[in-house]
C-alpha cells in the first residue's frame, strides 16, 4: 500500500469511527468529524510534536478542539496514536487513554470518550471545551505561557519551551464574543506560536451561516494583526501541511488558517445539513456513506491493518525523538542551572518553592485599617517574588484592583518584553479568565483581576476552571457597596451566592488585612481548585488579634472570632464575612455588654467550612444555639443553611442605589443599632 493510500485509509478510519460512535450513541455530531478528518490526521500524524507514550511531556505541542462537539476527532486521534493514560500523581499508567471500547460507548457514563473533551478525565486532552469560544480563548493563555516560559528557561541553552499551540474552531467559536476578545489580545501580543484553524463550512444548527454571520473573517483577523492563510480544499492534506509549515515560519503574529470545507452529511441525496451536523446519520445513510468511502458497509468500529502502525511511524516516532531531545536539553539545564531546573519540576507538579510564604506580613491592629484590595496588593507583591511563576494582571483595572507588581524586575508582559510578570488584558474580562485558565493548564500560577460585579463577564471561564480543577486565581475587588456613588450597576448583590453555588470553586471573602494574608495562603496551597478572592474597596479595621482569635482560622472557612467574656455556651450567634465582620464585632460587643451570651463567627468561605469535619462545624455553630443572625452586604440567598428557621439575615433583598457608602449602610440596615435590634428579636423568638 502506498503512503497516499495509507493516508486515505487513516482518514477514513477517523471518519467511520466517528460515524459509528455517533450512530451507536444515537447522539452527537458526525458532520464535522467527517469533514475535518483530513485536517486532524495531518496535524497529528504529520506535524505535531506530541509523544503518545508521554502525553504530559512539557515540550509537546498543544492541540485544542474548540468546537468540542466534534470530540470524536480527538478520541479517534488519541486511540489510533496509542496515547497512554496518566494518573494524577504523574505516573504513566501504560493503559490506553482511549480504548476502542470507550469509542463504542461514546457519550455513555464512564466512557473515556465523552460528548465533549474533558481535561483530567481523558489523558491527552489539553483543556475542557464545549462552550463555543472557550477553547480558542484558552489557547491564547497557553501561547502566553509558552512565550513567558521560553523567555525564562530557554535563554542560554537548547530550547525547552518552543512548542506550538494549535486550536481548531468553527463558526460558533468566531461568533462568540470571547473569541473576538481573545483574538484581539493575541494579535496585540504577537503570539506567533499560536495557530487557529477555522473550519469554514457555512453551517450552524439553524442552517446556513448567511442568516447570521456574513462578515469578512479574513479581513477581521488581518485587522487584529494576525497572518491569515486560506486552504481552499479541506481534503487536500498537502495544502494543509503547507499552510501549517507557513505558520511555523511566521514570526511576530499569530496565524489563522481558513479551511474551506463542506460538512459531511452523508450521501448526495441528503441535504438536511443542519440535522446531519447535530444528529446521527441513520443506519441506511451510514451504509451509503461507507460505500462512498470504499468501506465495508456492515463493518462497525473497524480499524484496518496498518493504520495503527502508520501512526506509530508518524506521530509516535516523531514524538519520541522530540521528547528525547527535550530530555537532553533538560539535563543540560539541570547541569547549567539546577535552580531553574528545580523550578520546572516544581511547576509541573504544582508545588511551591521552599519558604514561599516566609515573608508574608502580620498586620498590627488598627481601627482605621486597610482596604482588602490594598492588603492583597502588598501580599501579592511579596508572593510574586517568592514564586517566580506567579504572574497575572487585570482587565484594565490594575491600579484599582491593586494587582500591579511593583518590585524591581517585575516588568510588563508585552511583545518586546516576554519576561514581564504584569499582564495587561485590556477590558476583556471573559478572555482574561479563559487565558488565565490556559496559563494554569501550562502549569504557571496565574491570576486575573477585575471588579466583583464584572465576574459575571468572566463566569463561563471560571466555571471551566472549577470543572477542570485548575488552580486559577481570580481577584475581585469592590465587593459590595464601597463604591456607592457608582450605583447599582457597580454594586454586586447576587454574585457571592452565584459563585458559592459553583462546585469546586473556593470563594474567600476576608474580613480584615490578616484574613487577606491567610486567604492568599489558602489560595496558593490549593493545587487543584480555583480560588475567587473577594476584596473590599474601602478600608476595614485591622482587628486586634490579642483579644480575638487568630486569622489562621480562615483556612477552615469559618471560625469563632469572639465569644462572651466567660466563654459560656452561646445563646446567640452572629455570622459575618468581609467588610461586615467589623460591623458584627461592634454589635457583638454591645450585646455582650448587655449580658447576652453572644458569639461572633467570621465566615470568609462557605466552601472551606463545608469541607471540615462535623465535629468542627458543630463546635463553631452549635446545633443547640438556634438564635443566629448573618450579616453580609449581598443577597441573603443561601444563608438559611446557617441561620436556620428562626434566624435572620441582614442582607440585600434588592439592588443597591447611588449614594455615599454611609448613606447606603443606613438605608439598607448595615448599622450596629440595626444588627443589635435584629439579634435581640431573634434571641427572643428562640427563647423557650
Amino acid at each position: 500500500m502506498t503512503d497516499a493510500e495509507l493516508d486515505t485509509l487513516c482518514i477514513n478510519t477517523i471518519r467511520t469511527l466517528s460515524i459509528d460512535a455517533v450512530q451507536a450513541a444515537n447522539s452527537g455530531h458526525p458532520g464535522t468529524p467527517m469533514a475535518l478528518a483530513p485536517l486532524v490526521y495531518t496535524l497529528w500524524n504529520r506535524v505535531m510534536r506530541f509523544d503518545p507514550k508521554d502525553p504530559i511531556w512539557p515540550g509537546r505541542d498543544r492541540f485544542v478542539l474548540s468546537n468540542g462537539h466534534a470530540s470524536m476527532l480527538l478520541w479517534s486521534a488519541l486511540h489510533l496514536s496509542g496515547t497512554v493514560a496518566v494518573n494524577a500523581e504523574y505516573e504513566l499508567l501504560g493503559a490506553p487513554a482511549v480504548t476502542l471500547d470507550d469509542i463504542r460507548r461514546f457519550r455513555q457514563f464512564g466512557s473515556k470518550a465523552p460528548g465533549h473533551p474533558e481535561y483530567h478525565w481523558v489523558s491527552g486532552v489539553e483543556t475542557t471545551t464545549g462552550p463555543l469560544g472557550q477553547g480558542i480563548a484558552t489557547s491564547v493563555g497557553m501561547a502566553m505561557a509558552q512565550r513567558w516560559l521560553a523567555n525564562r528557561y530557554d535563554q542560554d541553552g537548547p530550547a525547552l519551551f518552543d512548542y506550538n499551540v494549535y486550536a481548531v474552531c468553527g463558526d460558533g467559536c468566531l461568533m462568540e464574543g470571547v473569541g473576538s476578545e481573545a483574538a484581539s489580545l493575541a494579535g496585540h501580543l504577537g503570539l506567533d506560536r499560536l495557530c487557529w484553524i477555522y473550519d469554514n463550512n457555512h453551517i450552524t444548527i439553524e442552517g446556513r451561516t448567511e442568516i447570521t454571520f456574513t462578515e469578512d473573517v479574513a479581513m477581521r483577523f488581518a485587522a487584529y494583526g494576525w497572518k491569515v492563510l486560506r486552504v481552499g480544499d479541506a481534503n487536500d492534506i498537502a495544502l494543509i501541511e503547507a499552510a501549517l509549515a507557513t505558520f511555523r515560519q511566521t514570526r511576530g503574529q499569530p496565524t489563522l488558517i481558513i479551511l474551506d470545507s463542506h460538512i459531511g452529511w452523508g450521501s448526495p441525496h441528503r441535504q438536511d445539513t443542519a440535522a446531519a451536523h447535530g444528529e446521527p446519520l441513520g443506519e441506511d445513510e451510514v451504509r451509503l456513506v461507507k460505500r462512498a468511502y470504499g468501506w465495508p458497509e456492515d463493518a462497525k468500529f473497524l480499524v484496518p491493518d496498518g493504520v495503527r502502525a502508520h501512526f506509530d511511524a508518524g506521530i509516535g516516532a516523531r514524538g519520541a525523538a522530540a521528547r528525547a531531545a527535550w530530555n537532553e536539553a533538560a539535563a543540560a539545564l539541570r547541569a547549567r542551572s539546577p535552580a531553574l531546573a528545580l523550578e520546572i519540576d516544581q511547576m509541573q507538579r504544582r508545588e511551591l518553592p521552599a519558604g514561599w510564604d516566609s515573608q508574608l506580613p502580620v498586620f498590627a491592629a488598627d481601627p482605621k485599617g486597610l482596604a482588602g484590595r490594598d492588603a492583597s496588593g502588598q501580599v501579592l507583591n511579596l508572593l510574586a517574588q517568592s514564586v517566580p511563576w506567579l504572574i497575572g494582571g487585570s482587565a484594565d483595572l490594575g491600579s484599582s484592583n491593586k494587582t500591579t507588581l511593583k518590585y524591581p524586575g517585575a516588568g510588563d508582559f508585552q511583545p518586546g518584553n516576554p519576561g514581564g510578570k504584569n499582564l495587561h488584558f485590556g477590558i476583556r474580562e471573559h478572555a482574561m479568565a479563559a487565558a488565565v485558565n490556559g496559563m494554569a493548564l501550562s502549569k504557571l500560577r496565574p491570576f486575573g483581576a477585575t471588579f466583583f460585579i464584572f465576574s459575571d463577564y468572566a463566569r463561563p471561564a471560571i466555571r471551566l476552571a472549577a470543572l477542570m480543577e485548575l488552580p486559577s486565581l481570580f481577584v475581585f475587588t469592590h465587593d459590595a457597596m464601597g463604591d456607592g456613588e457608582d450605583g447599582p450597576t457597580h454594586q454586586p448583590i447576587e454574585q457571592l451566592a452565584s459563585l458559592r453555588a459553583m462546585p469546586g470553586l473556593t470563594v474567600l471573602r476576608p474580613g480584615d488585612a490578616n484574613e487577606v494574608v491567610e486567604a492568599w495562603r489558602v489560595a496558593l496551597q490549593s493545587p487543584h481548585r480555583p480560588t475567587a478572592l473577594v476584596l473590599s474597596r474601602q478600608a476595614l479595621p485591622t482587628l486586634d488579634r490579642s483579644r480575638l482569635a487568630p486569622a489562621a482560622g480562615v483556612s477552615r472557612g469559618a471560625y469563632v472570632l469572639a465569644d462572651a467574656a466567660d466563654d459560656a455556651e452561646p445563646e446567640l450567634i452572629l455570622i459575618a464575612s468581609g467588610s461586615e465582620v467589623s460591623l458584627a464585632l461592634e454589635a457583638h460587643d454591645q450585646l455582650v455588654a448587655q449580658g447576652v451570651r453572644a458569639r461572633l463567627v467570621s465566615m470568609p468561605s462557605w466552601d472551606l467550612f463545608e469541607q471540615q469535619t462535623p465535629d468542627y462545624r458543630n463546635s463553631v455553630l452549635p446545633p443547640g444555639a438556634r438564635a443566629r443572625v448573618a450579616i453580609e452586604q449581598a443577597s441573603a440567598f443561601g444563608w438559611e443553611r446557617y441561620v436556620g428557621a428562626i434566624g435572620k439575615v441582614v442582607g440585600m433583598q434588592t439592588f443597591g442605589a447611588s449614594a455615599p457608602l454611609a448613606a447606603l449602610q443606613r438605608e439598607f440596615g448595615f448599622t450596629v443599632d440595626n444588627v443589635v435590634a435584629v439579634a435581640l428579636s431573634v434571641r427572643a423568638a428562640a427563647s423557650p
